[in-house]
């Protein structure tokens, strides 16, 4: 996201955190709706990403996670407490995330898994433009569930919408086919 320039520093430092913090909700979008273009938009070209099974080139990332997160009945990734330190076109960010997935059995049960760690980034501003340019992972605690909630009884007997990826989610009419 480009967002417009002031001379004032002050102002510019609010505008550069709100494009940090806009890169960093386009890649939790696009690593949950499987949205390759969205997900991309927050690296720049040939960044790394040592993430937790993987460490290479961010566009050798979406094509190992974005089958594998597929798989997934449902995932979801918020971002909490960013920490952004700005130093000309350089920002270092550390944000907490907190993931969700109902993953799929061999055997065809489900069952749920949390994890919460910190992304520690290195972002850079090229022509205006705030993107990650490195970004590793540490894992800060987790739980793998035996089982999975029942969703087919719905929140407290209400039948529900759930998130869906691609043109069949709900955001897509809001947004087309991805954020960037």
């Amino acid at each position: 996201m480009k967002l417009p320039s002031s001379k004032d520093p002050a102002v510019q430092e609010v505008l550069d955190r709100e494009a940090i913090r806009d890169c960093l909700y386009r890649y939790c979008r696009g690593i949950d709706r499987c949205d390759e273009a969205t997900l991309l938009s927050a690296y720049w070209p040939g960044a790394i990403d040592d993430h937790v099974f993987f460490k290479g080139p961010v566009e050798e990332f979406v094509k190992f996670a974005l089958p594998f997160l597929r798989g997934r009945d449902q995932t979801m990734h918020s971002i909490t407490n960013e920490i952004i330190r700005i130093t000309g076109s350089v920002a270092l960010v550390e944000s907490q995330y907190i993931a969700y997935e109902r993953i799929v059995k061999k055997d065809g049960t489900r069952n749920d898994m949390t994890a919460s760690g910190r992304y520690i980034d290195r972002f850079e501003k090229r022509d205006g433009e705030w993107r990650i340019a490195d970004r590793k992972i540490t894992s800060d605690w987790f739980r793998i569930y035996d089982d999975s909630a029942d969703w087919a009884r719905g929140l407290f007997g209400t039948k529900l919408r759930f998130g869906k990826r691609g043109e069949e989610d709900i955001s897509h009419g809001l947004f087309g086919s991805s954020v960037t």
